[in-house]
């Protein structure tokens, strides 16, 4: 079985985060592991606390992993300071870590901050050149670009402007009312748009954390960049379009909803 690591915040209420990650990884056919970088305390109104890990302990977390299930591919989210951004660098660099994915969470699905206006900086110079692919929402990508991103055409200067900068692959996610939830990919020189529908279901919680490890996994089992994320696409979208309604703010998908079998049967 192939592995994947997730480096990311804990959400305690299970819709986004480490939680999420885990789930997605293993309904996309990986082993999940984890290397938590903050417990936070939140649900699907709002973040009222987060409590960091020292950068010794994160050092730990990742060492044990790779020096025995070593990983196939590793996703990046939330990680809120320079200190640890800087640790998961040095350490992926050690690792000669391969099919990096960055989610660069700066902000969490209900508006609240998830990262210092310091470490941004640290994670374009320190991880975005680690990057196999960096998968910016659109005002993420404006904050990492500089641009204000629009239209279409915006999306894909900005795209480019990142790429070439950090020498990566960017996924720039057109989900906030620029198109109808369409993706642009612009690898080695080249733009591809991955077409979506847009979904109605205000339950959008964890999202982002989502399409990225569905990404990883993919790129875990060996799927080029390309495929691995047409197949998370549509994977985000089964679990977007099963509807699930949980909590009274923007709630979390039903990451298992291709789920089947005896284990999931209710009484």
């Amino acid at each position: 079985m192939r592995t994947a690591l997730s480096i990311a915040g804990s959400d305690c209420s299970g819709g986004a985060g480490i939680q999420a990650d885990i789930k997605t990884m293993t309904m996309n056919g990986v082993f999940a592991m984890s290397a938590i970088t903050a417990l936070t305390a939140q649900n699907t109104t709002g973040v009222t606390g987060i409590m960091e890990v020292g950068a010794d302990f994160l050092a730990q977390q990742i060492d044990m992993v790779f020096t025995d299930i070593r990983p196939d591919a590793v996703k990046i989210g939330m990680v809120s300071s320079s200190e640890l951004i800087r640790v998961i660098a040095e350490r992926l660099r050690h690792y000669s870590a391969r099919n990096i994915v960055v989610d660069p969470v700066m902000v969490a699905t209900s508006g609240s901050s998830l990262m210092r206006t310091d470490a941004v900086d640290t994670l374009a110079r320190e991880l975005l050149p680690l990057a196999t692919v960096v998968t910016p929402n659109i005002p993420e990508a404006e904050v990492l670009s500089g641009m204000t991103i629009r239209t279409p055409e915006d999306i894909s200067a900005a795209a480019e402007f990142i790429g070439k900068t950090y020498s990566t692959s960017v996924l720039l996610k057109g989900g906030h009312n620029v198109n109808d939830a369409n993706d642009l990919l612009y690898s080695d020189g080249n733009c591809v748009w991955f077409e979506g529908r847009r979904i109605d279901n205000p339950n959008t919680h964890g999202t982002g954390c989502t399409l990225s490890s569905a990404i990883a996994a993919n790129l875990a089992k060996g799927f080029g960049l390309d495929e691995a994320v047409s197949r998370a696409k549509e994977y985000i979208s089964g679990a977007l379009a099963a509807m699930l309604d949980l909590g009274s703010g923007s709630g979390p998908m039903n990451h298992a909803f291709a789920l089947s079998g005896r284990f999931t049967e209710e009484a």
